[in-house]
């Protein structure tokens, strides 16, 4: 599988790169966010590795433009451990924020989640079988991995796919921020809120013709999310 590394700090970079080519990736660098569009659009991309500041074009630039097209996983790098960086970065459709420093194998630990997630979903073109779940006029095909609404497609991130997934095939039930968390993302959730809202908005303002009145993703307040009663074809 492809990486790329999109950091202008060579000496995090070229860590980076000897820790994922041991584990059998092979890995493209890029310098600032003009690099990385030109990188992906030459390359057969799997994972992004995408830092915040950098000269020409920053990493959240470069997210927004690779978001239009593509919806391979990126993973934010930052030095800014502040709620509002974090929650920048996933609103324009990064799947993971990492801060520096990091531990360099808890980094790769997060790429081979990301990795695994996104071959699961199909993106990759893995044969798999699957049922279409419905609920009123959304409708989730996980044989091809694809939501759509009244017919319309619906174009969602690896992550954003997972959540609305994870709560259809589980419909009627309501799970709190932390059960989504940690189904979804496969870890403990360490103060979750603010990635898991995001995303959730995300998802409604893609499936929900009146994000502030929804009606198949819904709030229950004090407890969490659900989505509406489905029924299901095989």
């Amino acid at each position: 599988m492809n990486i790329l590394i999109c950091d202008d700090d060579r000496e995090i970079s070229r860590a980076i790169e000897i820790y994922l080519r041991n584990e059998g990736y092979h890995v493209i660098q890029a310098r600032d966010g003009l690099e990385a569009l030109d990188a992906v659009k030459k390359n057969d991309i799997h994972l992004i590795l995408m830092d915040v500041m950098m000269p020409r074009m920053d990493g959240i630039q470069a997210t927004m433009q690779i978001r239009q097209e593509k919806n391979i996983p990126i993973i934010m790098l930052s030095a800014k451990a502040e709620d509002y960086d974090k929650i920048n970065g996933l609103n324009v459709g990064a799947d993971d924020y990492v801060t520096k420093p990091f531990n360099p194998m808890e980094l790769v630990a997060r790429v081979k989640s990301q990795l695994r997630r996104y071959t699961d979903l199909g993106s990759l073109h893995k044969e798999e079988s699957g049922d279409v779940w419905r609920s009123g006029g959304l409708t989730l095909d996980d044989a091809k991995k694809s939501v759509e609404v009244d017919g319309r497609p619906v174009s969602l991130t690896p992550t954003e796919y997972r959540i609305l997934l994870f709560l259809v095939r589980n419909a009627g039930r309501v799970f709190s921020i932390e059960q989504i968390y940690e189904k979804v993302w496969d870890e403990p959730a360490y103060n979750p809120e603010n990635t898991v809202a995001v995303h959730i908005r995300h998802i409604r303002e893609k499936i929900e013709i009146d994000p502030g009145n929804p009606q198949y993703l819904k709030v229950v307040w004090g407890t969490g999310y659900k989505v509406e009663k489905y029924q299901r074809e095989v």
